[in-house]
């Protein structure tokens, strides 16, 4: 997977994050898509306003967590291959992103 950011000097650059980085964060956004699709059919059911509120926040917690763990493993991955710059501030700022 390739994950996309600006610098500071308003140039593109690219981070290429391996298969055992992006495949826990493809099985949690399965299960989260999963959990989406269970809140649509909670409404079209007519279910109760707290059940379906309480299983969207379920959805957003676990759309939160794919998202950390993705910026996470390229930090990782970042700090694993000493031969690149770690660009703090760009991690931090997709961090922020996801706040």
């Amino acid at each position: 997977m390739v994950l996309l950011y600006n610098t500071p000097g308003g140039m593109l650059e690219v981070m290429q994050l391996e298969q055992q980085t992006t495949q826990p964060v493809i099985r949690r956004l399965r299960r989260a898509e999963g959990q989406l699709a269970g809140v649509i059919r909670m409404l079209e059911e007519g279910r109760e306003c707290e059940d379906v509120v309480t299983q969207l926040a379920a959805v957003s917690k676990a759309l939160d967590r794919a998202g950390f763990a993705l910026i996470a493993g390229g930090l990782r991955e970042c700090l694993a291959n000493e031969s690149e710059d770690l660009a703090t501030d760009k991690l931090e700022k997709l961090f922020l992103a996801l706040a």
